[in-house]
């Protein structure tokens, strides 16, 4: 069996996968709910979903910081990562000696391809299915906001989600309109008078990467007075995997 990953690297099997470890919280999470509770052995300290899986399957390290020398122990005949959550050279090394299947991940479209891709390649093809048609079917009950927004996902400095990023898609699908521009890139740093400048109608300040709380609430209501500011939970907008199948439910309460 032969199959490509989304940046075009070719890996081979002679029967399907039985030690799987994922370098991505969002694709463990899938990978657990395609039912692979045997043959995931090895997942990021980050993979805390479902907390089942947290506590039995063994840690790697972090998604930019493996431990290979416990990923080797491991012996897997699949690893499944990302372009951009996880380090390039790391995922160098590990192509030598391991089959890496990597997702690159922009939209809704290509994380629904995704999850079709690995359950084939995990002989999960069915369960895939299920899942990928009932997310798709739910996106077509989402609610449209029809205001301006600004995602925030750092602080000190302020970094926020651009239009070319799989937020940048979720932002759109609920109808709202991403203040930033494409030029400014995907996660552009941002001072305070550029963020006054942009003067959104809301501000969405995401659980994670950086936690923002109500702290920061206070901090920002006096750059931008005007505007809605609401914490969000940064794994709706961003994990790709099964976690789309409760997005659209969470977006519609915003």
């Amino acid at each position: 069996m032969i199959f490509k990953d989304q940046i075009n690297n070719i890996i081979e099997f002679k029967s399907a996968p039985k030690r799987i470890i994922s370098l991505v919280p969002s694709q463990s999470e899938l990978l657990w709910d395609l039912g692979l509770r045997d043959e995931l052995v090895g997942i990021t300290k980050f993979c805390i979903h479902p907390d089942e899986m947290f506590k039995s399957v063994e840690r790697i390290g972090g998604t930019k910081t493996l431990n290979l020398q416990k990923i080797r122990e491991l012996n897997p005949d699949l690893i499944i990562g990302n372009k951009e959550e996880n380090d390039e050279k790391q995922i160098i090394e590990l192509q030598k000696e391991f089959p890496v299947w990597m997702s690159d991940i922009y939209n809704l479209q290509d994380a629904l391809f995704m999850i079709h891709a690995i359950g084939e390649i995990v002989n999960r093809l069915e369960e895939a299915k299920v899942i990928r048609a009932t997310i798709k079917s739910s996106f077509l009950n989402l609610n449209k906001i029809n205001q301006s927004v600004l995602y925030l996902i750092w602080n000190n400095p302020f970094m926020a989600a651009g239009k070319a990023t799989f937020i940048g898609d979720m932002i759109n699908k609920m109808g709202l309109k991403n203040v930033l521009i494409d030029s400014e890139g995907r996660y552009p740093q941002l001072t305070i008078e550029e963020i006054k400048q942009l003067n959104p109608e809301l501000l969405y300040l995401s659980s994670e990467p950086f936690p923002f709380g109500l702290i920061h609430i206070e901090e920002l209501k006096a750059i931008l007075p005007e505007s809605k500011i609401q914490l969000v939970d940064g794994e709706m907008f961003s994990w790709y995997g099964s976690r789309l199948l409760k997005s659209v439910k969470y977006f519609n309460q915003l």
